[in-house]
């Protein structure tokens, strides 16, 4: 934090985060970024589906990402934001924020983009943690393509059980779902797991069967062991929402299928909230959206901070000219 007051201060270094900083630098604006090193997608291997860096390191794309944005005069800096809060207005109508970290630092500035993404809960079944990203899934989109004609198991955890299943299906002819804690299926869905070959298991998962660092099988309470090599779970989406709530914003439910699945701040279509001056991108607004649509949201959100600055430029400018 070299300078005391930027044109935005950005939280969080992800890919929202630091598209937007590379858009606000080439627009020209003093920008901040303060991330605190914990990407969603730091267990897993690749990025996929992104556009011209198809099976990018995680970390790699972020290391790229940091560079050019950088290139453009960003300021990145390790670190978390405790809280944010409002800076009395001076009487010229500037709108400004003061950013605050746990270690104590504080910064200013006159916009804020909160990038901070969202939190993964598992359910409650040991051993899923520790393979997380690896072999315990949850988007066919993201890691369907790696899994392709392998056993796949999918763990049920609610009524969106037999969709994830029949979703599954597309990549593997082996898919067995779990019935676990899940709800027993209607007599329409078994005719449909049925129809397209898909097994199902009764019984609690407790646990998973490890070999050489490798995921090989779900075990159920009753000890019986079925081989596996990748399993499907239903995670809770939660966001990072703690600076947004800060600023009195509040996460609302998200719904798929009738479920709750988690938890994200509302936005407009160009990641503005409803305290102005401040703007919300990727998943912490947007609980599905992977890592490029999280791009694109940094974008469209840094763009906008950028014409609200420039309005806020001009009436002030036109103010000074009369005065």
């Amino acid at each position: 934090m070299q300078q005391q007051r930027y044109d935005v201060v950005i939280v969080g270094g992800g890919a929202a985060g630091l598209s937007g900083a590379l858009a606000l630098g080439r627009a020209r604006r003093s920008v901040l970024v303060i991330d605190a090193g914990e990407p969603r997608n730091a267990p897993a291997s690749h990025v996929h589906n992104y556009l011209g860096r198809e099976s990018t390191p995680p970390g790699e794309l972020l290391a790229i990402g940091r560079g050019e944005a950088a290139g453009y005069g960003a300021e990145i800096v390790e670190g978390r934001v405790a809280s944010a809060e409002r800076l009395p207005g001076d009487g010229a109508g500037k709108q400004g924020f003061r950013v605050v970290t746990e270690d104590g630092r504080s910064v200013e500035a006159r916009r804020l983009l909160v990038t901070t993404g969202l939190v993964d809960e598992l359910p409650p079944v040991p051993g899923l943690a520790e393979r997380w990203g690896r072999e315990v899934l949850h988007c066919p989109y993201c890691h369907g393509h790696e899994v392709a004609d392998r056993p796949i198991g999918v763990l049920a955890t609610g009524p969106l059980a037999v969709h994830q299943a029949l979703m599954w299906r597309q990549w593997s002819d082996d898919v067995t779902l779990f019935l676990h804690a899940g709800p027993e299926p209607t007599e329409e869905e078994y005719e449909q797991l049925a129809a397209r070959g898909i097994a199902v298991v009764d019984g609690e998962v407790t646990g998973l069967e490890v070999a050489d660092d490798r995921f090989t099988g779900v075990t159920l309470a009753s000890g019986r062991v079925v081989p596996r090599e990748a399993l499907v779970v239903q995670a809770r989406f939660t966001a990072r929402s703690a600076v947004l709530e800060s600023l009195g914003l509040k996460p609302v439910a998200q719904e798929m299928g009738g479920t709750v699945v988690g938890s994200y701040i509302p936005t407009d279509p160009t990641g503005a909230t409803e305290v102005p001056g401040v703007w919300a991108a990727g998943n912490v607004t947007r609980l599905t959206e992977q890592v490029i649509g999280a791009a694109a949201a940094g974008l469209m959100a840094g763009g906008a901070v950028n014409g609200d600055l420039i309005t806020e430029d001009t009436r002030l400018a036109v103010a000074a000219r009369r005065a």
